[in-house]
């Protein structure tokens, strides 16, 4: 695709895509171009560097994010599908996790989202300097959570590029680690009632727990302040 039809959006999109498919590793303008039908001098006149490619790209899935109308929604509804739309876009692009440790990140998809998750927080009754914190700690604990799905993606390719079985790799990893594990009483007690395969796996529902339990805090701080105020 020549350079005057080739658009900053198309090679973003496409570079979402391969990062989706290959990962930070895998993404390259070699490869980007290839996908685009395009050589990489093309993605070079629009885009200068890998860095802004990747910061672009991370941009843009923050849109993915639905940010629900205050108008017409209570705080903790809009603070539970904010946090849970972000846990599924991060799923949905495990890079991105990989990439908050590697690339700067800002742009108008993020501050958009930031945005709004300050406005829900200050509508629950927060002072400005408290639903800043407020929103930070629900953003680290859901991209917290978001890690570990990035990481088994991350992992699974690296060994798959290494040549080897990468399901035996693991089923043997996992039977060392569950041998280790039997040393322990409580790891013992859950691992006889549990296959072995579920070992590194979090109980169902872990992140609607961990979610719900922070807004609890939340409410319960906002009701003490206002207990304290009368």
């Amino acid at each position: 695709m020549p350079r005057d039809i080739l658009t900053a959006d198309q090679i973003v999109r496409a570079a979402i895509e391969l990062l989706d498919d290959e990962g930070l590793d895998g993404l390259n303008m070699r490869s980007l171009g290839k996908r685009l039908g395009s050589a990489a001098t093309a993605i070079y006149w629009h885009i200068k560097t890998k860095d802004d490619l990747v910061r672009l790209a991370g941009d843009a899935i923050w849109d993915e994010v639905e940010l629900p109308d205050l108008a017409t929604t209570d705080w903790r509804t809009a603070a539970t599908a904010m946090a849970t739309g972000m846990h599924a876009m991060l799923t949905r692009h495990p890079w991105l996790g990989q990439a908050f440790g590697s690339h700067l990140h800002y742009g108008p998809g993020k501050a958009r989202h930031d945005d709004h998750s300050l406005a829900v927080y200050e509508k629950a009754g927060f002072t400005a300097a408290d639903a800043d914190r407020a929103a930070a700690t629900v953003f680290i604990y859901v991209l917290g959570s978001a890690l570990a799905p990035a990481a088994q993606v991350s992992l699974t390719r690296r060994l798959g590029k290494n040549g080897g079985d990468v399901e035996q790799l693991l089923t043997d990893t996992m039977t060392r680690a569950t041998e280790i594990a039997m040393r322990f009483p409580r790891l013992r007690e859950r691992l006889d009632t549990t296959a072995a395969t579920d070992y590194s796996a979090a109980p169902d529902s872990s992140f609607e727990f961990g979610l719900q339990a922070i807004l609890d805090g939340f409410e319960a701080r906002l009701a003490a302040g206002r207990r304290s105020s009368e």
